[in-house]
């Protein structure tokens, strides 16, 4: 397994887990990961938006780089100002409570049409949070594609 900076090479998040928010808008983080989120970034976590419309949630201490790199290109580039506003205007820092809950706020789940069914989809450094059946589509997108699922550059990956 590769190393993720802060995490070293054992903090790999991955796994696809269908979770329910209750009726407040809070997630609860499965037992495995919350235990490594709270030893390594104290349970601090930002959520932000995604282009393809799920939401992106990175251990904090993970995201600080992202953010600063993002904000190192000018704001008076269209495309760079959108890309800025969409990932850093959404940013929310959250915090795990005591049970291993996160809240996520109105504006996110709005943002990625979340309801009571998720899923959380562990991606390396990081996670994915889809509504359920936006993710059921994107795995028939995906399923879909078929032999021309590699993008260039990927034609000698194999499994």
């Amino acid at each position: 397994m590769g190393s993720f900076g802060f995490f070293g090479p054992k903090t790999v998040f991955q796994g696809a887990t269908e979770l329910n928010l209750d009726a407040k808008g809070r997630l609860t983080v499965p037992t495995g990961h919350r235990e490594i989120l709270l030893a390594q970034a104290e349970g601090r976590l930002v959520v932000t938006a995604h282009p393809h419309r799920c939401l992106l949630m990175y251990p904090q201490p993970a995201w600080e780089p992202i953010r600063a790199q993002i904000m190192s290109y000018s704001s008076l580039e269209r495309q760079t100002s959108m890309v800025q506003r969409l990932l850093v205007g959404f940013a929310k820092d959250v915090e795990m409570d005591a049970a291993g809950r996160l809240l996520i706020t109105p504006e996110l789940r709005r943002f990625a049409s979340l309801e009571k069914q998720v899923m959380l989809v562990g991606q390396g450094s990081h996670f994915e949070l889809w509504s359920l059946e936006a993710w059921e589509r994107q795995i028939e997108q995906i399923i879909a594609q078929g032999d021309s699922l590699l993008p260039p550059g990927m034609e000698k990956f194999s499994l």
